[in-house]
């Protein structure tokens, strides 16, 4: 059962004390790791402090806020990971994002259930250069701290100076800034929420297994939430229909992600057309359901121009490779044939250039390609053995290498995600391309049929719309297949799988880096030190995966033919 995220945040008003709680090994039962962006504890201090002056000269009720805290909670598969390595990264990561100093410690609830992170994080930044003022005459401070005129307002009857008010004498530094303004975006309701998107992100990342990805729902994104349906409601056929609606637009933002839309355009498409065009039925018809569907299609089908406006523009890149390949090759050709003409050797024999033509990937399969098929994975564990055992050596090697040479670089969890994250976008794409496929058979027909007229064409009429329906139908189950596909691997949208595949993307890209390097330094390749057993079990996952696909593939292409 998939797990929803939980991070809290809470105000603090003992800054120091509250570090010093969630530090401790005396009041922490289960106190693995602490991390601060910041060592230097005097700045959590001074922190605290100028928050305090701050809040006083401010004359507001109630308490000061010297800081604020969110508590994290984490998959406890999350404990095999390095302390140290987890909980800088959580810090490190929120500090590039925002860009604040923060202390952090990861600990276990008594029972050992609750694995959580603890941080701190300050709402201002330190300057790099302190401001200071210089008095340009004796100034006077009253009890409160206040600044007043004369000398007379802090004297008593005595003419002495009350106790509690302070002179602070010409040429002194009566006002010194170290810190910036509170950041606004803190006290924000939006915070929160991007928050527990950001760090939901972060984990998913992170999870060794994809049973422990943890779900959340962002409102500022895509997709439209959906309406649970409790029992013996009156209203559930109205629900469940609004719900086929919001579901019906969410596979057509997965689509468009697939496609290659931005993301930006769809939730720009989104506020336009569906959350502003809401607000203002409201206001014009009150409270009628029954249309928010109409605005909801409306929608849809300005989104399927933009997705079908992407797919032709990549269709068009390939024609346009195609054509360029094309043309080498009659240039090619020309040269050689001018060539035997002149005399030249007729032996001579034409040097043939590969033009990655496309591939159709929707051909039925028969008997002849599943032989091909189990063929071919055989032939790749084979190869995986005699790969494995002719990098024994070496890793043999690699033991008596002198010390002072450092180890051979490490995929990380994200870069050793990126090959089967690869082969899941294969099948995505391979699925869009399918759709598009069908719709331009649709729309062929469509064609045909609004030019089919007159009175004697009745029966073709009533074929083609038969033949219409059909491929809407085919369409419609397509569509609910390529959403289904990334969750099949635990992902709760296209938005999130393509994310992880981004950052998997970028960190395969800084092994590889790193590898090249150490080959160039070192003159020996990074060794693969995968045992045979797991690279068999992995290879043979990716073949099941695959052939769930094709099958599935084939069984679409024959409800499609009857």
């Amino acid at each position: 059962m998939k797990r929803n995220s939980f991070i809290e945040m809470a105000k603090l008003h003992d800054l120091s004390g509250r570090i010093t709680y969630i530090s401790s090994h005396a009041k922490q039962e289960h106190l693995y790791e602490v991390y601060t962006t910041e060592p230097d504890r005097a700045f959590w201090r001074e922190l605290a402090k100028c928050n305090q002056e701050e809040f006083e000269k401010s004359g507001t009720n109630g308490k000061c806020i010297e800081a604020r805290e969110l508590m994290i909670a984490l998959p406890e598969s999350f404990i095999n990971y390095e302390h140290d390595y987890l909980l800088k990264k959580m810090a490190d990561e929120f500090k590039e994002k925002y860009g604040v100093e923060c202390f952090a410690a990861l600990h276990h609830n008594k029972r050992k259930t609750n694995l959580h992170i603890h941080m701190v994080f300050a709402e201002r930044k330190r300057l790099e250069q302190p401001t200071e003022k210089i008095a340009t005459r004796n100034m006077f401070y009253n009890e409160q701290g206040r600044h007043v005129r004369t000398k007379k307002e802090i004297l008593d009857g005595d003419g002495n100076i009350r106790q509690g008010c302070k002179i602070i004498k010409k040429g002194e530094v009566y006002e010194r800034k170290i810190f910036t303004v509170k950041d606004e975006r803190f006290k924000q309701e939006s915070f929160l929420d991007g928050v527990k998107v950001f760090y939901t992100d972060l984990i998913n990342q992170m999870v060794l297994d994809d049973r422990d990805r943890l779900s959340i729902f962002d409102k500022n994104g895509p997709y439209l939430a959906t309406k649970k349906v409790g029992k013996n409601n009156p209203k559930a056929e109205e629900i469940k229909s609004d719900n086929e609606i919001r579901m019906e637009w969410n596979r057509t933002v997965d689509r468009a992600i697939v496609s290659g839309v931005s993301e930006a355009e769809i939730v720009e498409l989104k506020k336009t057309e569906i959350t502003d065009k809401v607000k203002e039925s409201v206001e014009q018809n009150g409270q009628r359901p029954e249309l928010f569907g109409e605005i909801v299609r409306a929608a849809i089908l300005l989104l399927e121009l933009l997705i079908m406006k992407a797919m032709q523009k990549v269709i068009d890149i390939v024609e346009k490779v195609i054509g360029n390949g094309v043309s080498v090759i009659k240039e090619t050709s020309k040269e050689t044939d001018s060539r035997i003409h002149a005399g030249d050797d007729p032996g001579f024999q034409l040097e043939r250039k590969e033009i990655p033509f496309p591939i159709d990937p929707h051909r039925k399969l028969d008997m002849k390609k599943n032989t091909e098929y189990s063929m071919t994975a055989s032939k790749e564990k084979e190869s995986i053995i005699k790969q494995v055992k002719a990098e024994r050596k070496p890793v043999l090697v690699e033991k008596e290498q002198p010390a002072e040479r450092p180890p051979q670089p490490k995929p990380s969890v994200l870069a050793s995600k990126y090959p089967r994250l690869k082969e899941i976008e294969g099948r995505l794409k391979d699925q869009n391309k399918a759709i598009f496929g069908r719709e331009k058979q649709r729309d062929m027909l469509k064609k045909e049929l609004s030019e089919c007229t007159g009175i004697f064409k009745g029966g073709r009429r009533r074929e083609l719309q038969q033949e219409i329906d059909s491929f809407d139908n085919q369409i419609f189950n397509m569509k609910k297949r390529l959403s289904s596909i990334v969750k099949e691997h635990h992902f709760d949208s296209m938005q999130a799988f393509y994310k992880e595949l981004d950052v998997a993307k970028r960190e395969n890209q800084n092994y590889e880096a790193a590898c090249a390097e150490y080959e160039k330094t070192y003159g020996e390749k990074v060794v693969d030190t995968k045992s045979v057993r797991d690279r068999l079990r992995q290879k043979e996952r990716a073949i099941k995966e695959r052939e769930a696909g094709r099958v599935h593939q084939a069984r679409q292409n024959d409800k499609g033919a009857r």
